[in-house]
């Protein structure tokens, strides 16, 4: 990457349906070929049970640690555009799904705009996105709460881990 500086980012990744698995992959490959982005670590896989809707098939659900230079609308944008290379079909709110991409955290900004607020307004409270951002963000703390402690208040009830930090190599 050159030009203007880089920035950390996490995004959260997800699906239920189809081959989530491949699908994520793909989705880590397609955003690691931008000249603007590159993926620096990303989660174990884990699997987890659906949240909002509870009648569908259970979610895989991982975290990526990037380096980008995009700004956070553009990070955004590329991640849309990512969902939709993969045919991602936006049709019902927490339903399912065969890839999703979150930004979850982009450096230290807090931003809320319209169609954009960072860090994700709701990860807090989803322990399918803390437990994966957790392994490579121990630390973290969002808005002064650290993620094990926001854990510790939650649960991580049904989270099980599905495969190795090594899942996305193989795409």
């Amino acid at each position: 990457m050159s030009g203007r500086n880089s920035v950390r980012a996490y995004i959260g990744l997800g699906g239920n349906i189809g081959d989530p698995r491949a699908n994520m992959a793909a989705a880590l490959g397609l955003l690691d070929d931008d000249p603007a982005i590159s993926v620096v670590a990303v989660s174990p896989l884990y699997s987890t049970p659906p949240w909002g809707i509870t009648d569908q098939p259970d979610f895989l659900n991982a975290a990526a640690e990037l380096q980008t230079q995009l700004a956070p609308r553009e990070l955004l944008q590329q991640c849309l555009e990512t969902e939709a290379k993969l045919h991602r079909v936006r049709d019902k709110r927490w339903g399912p799904r065969s890839v999703d991409l979150d930004v979850l955290v982009y450096g230290e900004l807090e931003i809320d705009e319209t169609g954009l607020e960072l860090p994700h307004p709701r990860m807090m409270d989803r322990a399918f996105v803390l437990v994966p951002l957790m392994d490579l963000a121990p630390e973290l703390a969002v808005r002064g709460v650290r993620l094990d402690d926001r854990l510790s208040e939650i649960g991580r009830e049904g989270i099980n881990l599905a495969a190795g930090a090594e899942w996305w190599k193989g795409r």
